[in-house]
């Protein structure tokens, strides 16, 4: 198993460009960031009773592992997630190509369908349609990046005939990990991604529901996923987790259950912090090495 680290990079934390020359010194695999372009005001928050500030607060992501790709060597980039219905197809493919070139095929895109209505609708998108904007966008992407002259026509995308480089360096273009929860998650990935990103619950409240999964669904829903795969003739899907401390307990049962790679969070207010528990996060992961 793989071991990552995921940061929410705000103008409160570590520079994002700073940390990852760290994160690689220490050792670990990856590093992804996440994204929220802004936060309503009127917005309903899952997890506590208002919306932290840095989900008010963080840089773009892809600025940020630009940045982060121009001082490291090694470490793959990704984004935990991006939310892709606030995305124009054309724009983000272009985008992701960009800097899979500038980081010599080190991009990973972790793509997620969002759960802040509000927010949503800033962007001019339906909340109701979601999901189906997601799957469009990541189809028309996908040409874009395989076809010399590309075309889509979906109900909520459509691109004429177009030509865009540069191309991936990946071929046929970065990993593209689902993040999500709920009945379809699994279907989902399989359908859209080359792997799932599961953010896992230790003590589950119903209030989680359709946002995290209960850690005790892994065994059956990593078994549902690669056989969900090998049906559709699909390569064995990654799974990359995340939520979960750097425990011998818990990275035993990622390791029994195929996990990929674990994600480890740092604090995102307080430069110190973060590199305090940056260090911290590789001594557990060298112990249990």
């Amino acid at each position: 198993m793989k071991f990552g680290i995921s940061y929410f990079a705000t103008h409160m934390g570590a520079d994002p460009a700073e940390l990852a020359i760290d994160i690689e010194r220490l050792g670990f695999e990856s590093y992804f960031v996440s994204e929220h372009s802004h936060i309503p005001v009127d917005t309903d928050f899952p997890l506590a009773d208002e919306v932290p500030m840095p989900y008010r607060s963080m840089f773009d992501p892809f600025l940020s592992l630009a940045a982060a790709a121009a001082v490291t060597k090694r470490i793959k980039l990704g984004t935990a997630i991006c939310i892709t219905p606030q995305h124009d197809p054309v724009n983000l493919a272009k985008t992701i190509s960009t800097l899979d070139q500038i980081s010599n095929g080190r991009a990973i895109l972790g793509i997620g369908a969002g759960w802040n209505p509000p927010e949503m609708e800033n962007h001019r998108v339906a909340f109701a349609d979601r999901f189906r904007i997601t799957r469009e966008r990541i189809e028309a992407m996908k040409e874009l990046w395989t076809k010399e002259e590309a075309e889509y026509a979906g109900k909520l995308v459509n691109i004429t005939r177009s030509g865009q480089w540069p191309k991936p360096v990946q071929q046929p273009y970065p990993p593209i990990l689902v993040a999500g929860s709920g009945a379809n998650i699994i279907k989902r990935c399989v359908d859209l991604g080359d792997g799932w990103m599961p953010v896992f619950a230790i003590q589950w409240h119903e209030s989680l529901r359709n946002k995290q999964t209960p850690l005790d669904d892994l065994p059956e829903m990593a078994a549902e996923l690669r056989r969900r795969a090998e049906e559709a003739g699909k390569p064995r899907p990654t799974i990359t987790a995340m939520g979960l401390p750097p425990t011998p307990e818990y990275m035993d049962l990622l390791e029994e259950h195929g996990v990929d790679r674990l994600m480890l969070g740092l604090p995102p207010e307080g430069k110190e912090l973060a590199f305090e528990t940056l260090e911290s996060h590789a001594q557990a992961v060298s112990a249990y090495l």
